[in-house]
């Protein structure tokens, strides 16, 4: 498995979270799932799991006669890879519009701001740590 997730696509996306919500799920499953509430083939979904599989994000095992589907990276980390595709794609590399949104964020709660505040902290004593 990779040590950085490759990044995904919104419907890799969208069965990943799936699958992670339901597992260990099988195939079937996700599929019907799939093709009730967004018209998506079996044959489509199983090549989407299959994907996911191939970058480390799946994993799969026989049970019972099927192959059931089920995360193999944690949230975080999937959400890291997320974000990661956002701001390379969307914000070309930059991360100064981000954090220019949240500061202007009325969504932004006092606990959000907190972590912030904490992780700001804990960058900037990493930064110090690591200084020549």
């Amino acid at each position: 498995m990779p040590k950085t997730p490759e990044p995904l696509g919104q419907v890799q996306l969208e069965i990943l979270r799936y699958v992670a919500e339901n597992h260990p799920i099988r195939v079937s499953d996700v599929a019907e799932h799939f093709a009730q509430t967004a018209g998506k083939a079996r044959t489509t979904v199983l090549t989407v799991l299959e994907k996911l599989r191939e970058k480390g994000y799946l994993s799969r095992r026989k049970l019972n006669g099927a192959f059931h589907y089920a995360p193999r990276l944690g949230h975080d980390q999937v959400l890291a890879s997320v974000v990661q595709r956002f701001v390379d794609e969307t914000l070309g590399g930059s991360v100064s519009p981000f954090i220019a949104f949240l500061a202007d964020s009325p969504q932004l709660t006092d606990a959000e701001l907190a972590k912030l505040k904490s992780l700001v902290t804990q960058l900037e004593v990493r930064r110090q740590t690591e200084k020549p």
